[in-house]
């Protein structure tokens, strides 16, 4: 199906209204081309209440189109306003606008009134609104003498300001001379009329400049009032001035400075009416008086107040409601309350309306012979009543047309000709204000043209709406198709809308909805088309959003705003916060795909946005950065009930930063005392902004806060006024008091004092009493000064006292303090532990008992017994020297203790003493005690000495520590082979006189490992361990080394693969010649010179010798030997490993065991003879055909 529009067009009765209606909307999309006969249009006009500044030339504006260009003319007060006569009125050249010049000469008032333009051409007439032109107003005050005004402290007050009537009303305000405005509060406010209200008045109010100031905008001008004088008194200060003139009991009274309860000063009396019109703003106003000042809350009888359009001003006192509507009309109550009481009024609101527009008329263009409608429909309170005119001439007396006919609101056209063109005009008007609409009827025979410009070229982000458009214009009014394609393919409503101004809709556009479209009109005259483009694009997107911050000040944060975007379109990123543009400072950094703002201020919190704009789209993405700190100090720190130990401080939180206050640290400052030194006082919820502090006698307070939230705690506080306290009696008494002698015969009393702090007042003392607990004695007291101790003299050794340190000021004495007890001085021991025995355990641990020390004997407190012990000689030496004395200190009474550490098989001797404060008491009688044998330390040292083919010698020296008489040494050895594996393992016993021992028939070249030790009765020893290495045949090992090295040489075996090529050859021929029965010189030299690789080994030995190609560079394996051919024999000689050049890496250490690096393994059985343990090498086999 194609998408057109096709009205059917047909004569209609009167009564088909609702398609009328429709046909109406669709002609009024056209626009007329302005090279078409058409009527006049208005296209520009004044307001209908035209205010004019008078010192300004006077512009009544009125511009229309039309075809052909219309004529204007103007009516002045409902008559003709000839402009020609006037030579200061002018007309613009192509245009209606009038210019009045009234700076050169006349007066704005000569030309106030009601003007009216008319646009005329041959089609019809088109009127302008009402115009009524009045010039602006700004009145000076009337003069007027001012009476200063004195009231009572607490009384209302109301000061008037009643500014002189301007065109239009003035804006007002209050300020003193200086041009500051004055402060208004709950308390104090401007009403709507320009009143100042005061609820109570305040001895702050008192002044002599109360000024309002009227201020006309439209003029630019402000006038002001005279100043108004207030001086407010307080009762005492009216008292005096009236008591002389009143009798006692006529004395003036503090009746007005009283609380009341609330009474209202505007409105009067418990109701009122306001009346309002539908879409100005409602403003409902109440402002009370009381003491305390009352607080105006509001609600609406019948229904809810409108959220969305609610508003408080003028600290609640004053309602408002925008665009008020019929809906709002009903009781609305302001409430005003105290403490005292509650009052309130009642406003019965009632909303009306000027006339409103439901449908205004449109232009309508019709083809000879076609229908159609003008409606005009508009509804107010009350409901307004509608009027016709044509061509600015009431209906009812305008040139009849036999096409119209008249139907309240609506004027119903048939069977149109082009004399039927006209332009009417529908009038709406009730009491409040008047709407005028023109419309033309406009009747053409006119073929389809397109007026949207040809090949327009549309560019649409994917999977957004497209709109195609083709404006067009006809009469009769052409059909709408659209086709996309070369091909002319139809459109069908399922995908696409067609609208009716001809634009072609696109709900969701695709990739595949691009492409060339065309649009055609057609009508019964004619048709016309137009193509257009389509280029569908990728959206923009944000594929990285920046992330919501909190930081702290001073740092750094970055958000990211990555952008995936068309690649054809340009793209431009912006940031902006809080939806403006970043500040120009050299901290923000923007970079590709990010946002930097470095050192983080407070003022730097808000919201980041990142824009991305192409041509065709634009995405944005925001985050909230927080900055946060430690707070800011509190301040205004205040001191109120001061009492003699408590007061109470209150203060002003800082900013806390965007962190909440968790808490306030309260410290104190004692300038008396410490000076200088801060103390924790207190703290307090973060919520709470006082305390109650309790306060110590006789110190002079100064107080500071800190604030502390989740980053950490603000600065300081600047300090508290100081607050010294009343001086008392100490309330408390020091704290450790301990008596103990120094002497035998004295009591050291010492305490620790009282700080200034504590002292509570001046001339700090203390009172030190004592006495004997076990006696009857009376308390001794001496008063001594601020000091700390106090030695009492002549007392009797190590006697229990009880003791009372007492503080005391000149105020009086702290509270009775508690005895404590002490002892005068101690004396050494007089007598020494008794019956002591010693329990020998083993060789290292005795145990020793005693009986304890009579408690009167020890004169002072009991610490504990010392035992002193040594040794005194070595059981097996016999030989007597003084060894130094150890000692174990034993806590508390104990009698019996442990002695560790000791040396087995020696001679030990003890004594046992007490111990007090004092010293230690006389030694108890020595105690002589043997300990047991034990094993023996290790060797002192163990050596290998003159290593051998088969020997090594080892000597030692004895243990250091043998802890008894030596039996005998231990020697156990094993061998250690190449892969470090450990064989069998012998034992040897040595008698304890040796210090060297030699083991014979060892295995040459072979390591051992050995482990020796000694013995005594009670067991082995620790031991001690070394290895060693018996000695290998130099001269083998150097031929050896030789011919590994010559074997891994590439040039040799070369050689080699050549000898054996040619033994070969010489193999085959043997062969031959043997086969025919005849001898040859190489089979002599066979017979003579056998292989060597082939030989038997020693019948003796029991072992052959494998076999090596002459090719196998490897070694034989463990056990073979070198064949003893005279061949081998001449390179195995004694020679020295020097005579060898490359003999040097055979090595032997200091010990004489082999440490060189040689081919082949060592053998796990001993060598015989100087024969070599390694295999034979090529060089073997070669020597052996020479």
């Amino acid at each position: 199906m194609q998408l057109k529009i096709m009205p059917k067009r047909k004569r209609l009765p009167a009564g088909r209204v609702p398609l009328i209606l429709f046909l109406c909307q669709v002609i009024s999309a056209l626009e007329v081309p302005l090279d078409l006969v058409q009527p006049p249009t208005i296209t520009q006009q004044s307001p209908k209440d035209y205010i004019i500044d008078p010192r300004e030339n006077i512009v009544i504006q009125c511009e229309a189109k039309g075809k052909p260009p219309p004529s204007f003319s103007w009516t002045q007060n409902g008559t003709h306003f000839d402009i020609d006569k006037d030579p200061l009125v002018t007309m613009k050249p192509d245009s209606g606008t009038l210019i009045i010049n009234i700076m050169s000469e006349g007066k704005a008032e000569t030309y106030e009134g009601v003007y009216q333009c008319t646009a005329r051409n041959e089609r019809g007439a088109a009127i302008s609104n009402n115009i009524v032109v009045r010039p602006s107003r700004s009145p000076l005050w009337t003069k007027e003498k001012l009476e200063p005004m004195t009231l009572q402290n607490g009384q209302p007050l109301v000061l008037p300001c009643r500014p002189p009537v301007g065109l239009p009303p003035p804006i007002i305000f209050w300020m003193d001379n200086s041009f500051q405005r004055l402060p208004q509060s709950e308390r104090v406010s401007q009403g709507l009329n320009g009143d100042l209200y005061f609820s109570n008045v305040l001895p702050e109010d008192t002044r002599e400049d109360y000024i309002c100031y009227a201020r006309f905008n439209h003029t630019q001008t402000i006038q002001q009032k005279q100043p108004i004088s207030v001086k407010v008194i307080s009762v005492d200060e009216l008292n005096d001035t009236i008591a002389a003139n009143l009798s006692d009991t006529e004395f003036y009274g503090a009746k007005s400075n009283r609380e009341r309860p609330p009474t209202f000063l505007t409105p009067e009396g418990n109701a009122s009416n306001k009346e309002e019109l539908r879409g100005n703003v409602l403003s409902l106003e109440c402002i009370a008086e009381g003491l305390p000042t009352p607080v105006v809350y509001w609600i609406k009888e019948d229904g809810t107040l409108p959220i969305n359009r609610t508003f408080y001003r003028n600290f609640q006192k004053t309602l408002q409601i925008i665009q008020v509507s019929e809906a709002d009309s009903g009781n609305y109550q302001c409430i005003a309350k105290n403490a005292l009481g509650a009052i309130h009024h009642t406003i019965s609101v009632t909303v009306k309306a000027a006339p409103y527009w439901i449908m205004a008329p449109q232009n309508l263009v019709l083809s000879p012979g076609e229908d159609g409608a003008l409606i005009c429909r508009a509804n107010g309170n009350p409901k307004p009543t509608i009027s016709w005119l044509s061509n600015g001439v009431p209906i009812e007396i305008a040139p009849d047309d036999p096409s119209r006919k008249i139907d309240g609101d609506t004027i119903i056209f048939s069977n149109v000709q082009e004399r039927s063109s006209a332009v009417y005009q529908c009038n709406a008007s009730n009491e409040y204000g008047y709407l005028l609409a023109n419309a033309f009827v406009n009747v053409l025979a006119e073929p389809p043209r397109i007026l949207t410009s040809a090949n327009a070229h549309y560019q649409v982000i994917a999977n957004r709406p497209a709109f195609l458009d083709c404006a067009f214009f006809g009469s009769p009014l052409p059909t709408i198709e659209w086709f996309k394609g070369a091909k002319g393919s139809p459109l069908h409503e399922d995908i696409y809308v067609l609208h009716e101004n001809g634009t072609l809709g696109i709900p969701v556009a695709q990739k595949e909805s691009t492409g060339t479209y065309t649009c055609v009109a057609k009508n019964k005259l004619g048709m016309a088309k137009n193509e257009v483009n389509l280029e569908i694009k990728d959206p923009t997107r944000i594929i990285k959003q920046p992330e919501y911050a909190v930081v702290q000040r001073g740092s750094t944060v970055s958000f990211e705003c990555k952008v995936k975007h068309d690649h054809t379109l340009i793209l431009t990123v912006t940031w902006l916060k809080d939806d403006h543009e970043l500040p120009s400072d050299g901290r923000f950094t923007v970079d590709k795909d990010q946002l930097v703002i470095a050192d983080v201020g407070d003022d730097d919190g808000g919201t980041y946005t990142c824009v991305a704009n192409t041509t065709l789209d634009t995405v944005s993405a925001s985050a909230v950065l927080g900055v946060v700190d430690v707070p800011d100090p509190p301040f205004d720190l205040e001191l109120t009930d001061q009492l003699d130990k408590s007061v109470q401080l209150s203060w002003t939180p800082g900013d806390d930063n965007n962190s909440p206050i968790t808490k306030f640290i309260i410290e104190y400052e004692d300038a008396m005392h410490e000076a200088g030194l801060w103390h924790y006082q207190t703290e307090v919820p973060g919520t709470q902004t006082r305390a109650q502090l309790k306060l110590s006698p006789y110190v002079n307070y100064s107080f500071r806060v800190m604030a502390e939230n989740s980053l950490g705690r603000s600065l300081p506080s600047q300090p508290s006024e100081q607050y010294l306290t009343k001086a008392a009696e100490p309330d408390k008494n020091p704290m450790t008091v301990e008596g103990l002698g120094s002497e035998p015969d004295n009591l050291v009393i010492t305490w620790k004092p009282l700080n200034g702090f504590e002292s509570n007042g001046p001339g700090l003392q203390y009172k030190v009493s004592w006495r004997q607990k076990d006696g009857d004695d009376e308390w001794t007291s001496v008063v001594v000064a601020n000091v700390s101790k106090y030695i009492v003299s002549g007392t009797p050794t190590f006697v229990p006292y009880l003791i009372k340190v007492q503080a005391l000021n000149d105020v009086g004495f702290a509270p009775e303090p508690a005895a404590v007890m002490g002892h005068s001085g101690e004396d050494l021991p007089m007598v020494a532990p008794r019956n002591v025995h010693v329990n020998v355990l083993n060789g290292t641990l005795a145990e020793v008992h005693w009986d304890p020390v009579p408690l009167k004997s020890i004169r002072g407190h009991l610490q504990g017994y010392r035992i002193y012990y040594w040794k005194a000689q070595s059981s097996s030496k016999r030989n007597r020297r003084h060894m130094e004395k150890k000692i174990l200190i034993f806590q508390g009474s104990k009698t019996h203790g442990m002695l560790p550490g000791l040396e087995p098989f020696s001679h030990y001797v003890l004594n046992v003493r007490v111990v007090n404060g004092k010293g230690e008491g006389p030694a108890s009688p020595d105690k002589d005690f043997n300990t047991p044998e034990g094993v023996p330390s290790a060797p002192s040292a163990l050596k290998i000495v003159n290593p051998t083919l088969d020997s090594l010698t080892l000597e030692w020296d004895p243990p250091r520590h043998p802890n008894g008489i030596l039996t005998e040494y231990t020697l156990k050895y094993q061998p250690i082979n190449s892969t470090h594996e450990l064989g069998p393992l012998i034992d040897l016993k040595i008698p304890a006189n040796k210090t060297r021992w030699t083991l014979k028939n060892l295995n040459f070249s072979t390591r051992y490992k050995f482990y020796f030790y000694a013995q005594t009765s009670a067991g082995s020893g620790s031991q001690i361990t070394e290895e060693a290495v018996t000695t290998v045949d130099e001269g083998k090992m150097a031929m050896a080394s030789r011919q590994v090295d010559i074997a891994t040489q590439g040039w040799f075996i070369g050689l080699m693969c050549a000898v054996a090529l040619l033994i070969l050859i010489l193999l085959i021929v043997c062969f031959i010649r043997r086969n025919k029965g005849g001898k040859y010189p190489v089979k002599e030299k066979e017979d003579a010179h056998a292989d060597p690789e082939i030989q038997p080994m020693k019948e003796d030995d029991g072992t052959f010798g494998e076999y090596s190609d002459a090719e196998d560079h490897k070694p034989l394996k463990k056990g073979s030997r070198t064949p003893s051919d005279r061949t081998v024999k001449k390179e195995d000689s004694d020679d020295s490993l020097v005579d060898y050049g490359e003999g040097v890496n055979g090595q032997f250490n200091e010990d004489g065991s082999f440490i060189g690096q040689y081919s082949g393994k060592k053998e796990k059985e001993p060598a015989e003879g100087n024969e070599s343990s390694e295999a034979p090498s090529p060089v073997n086999a070669m020597n052996s055909f020479v």
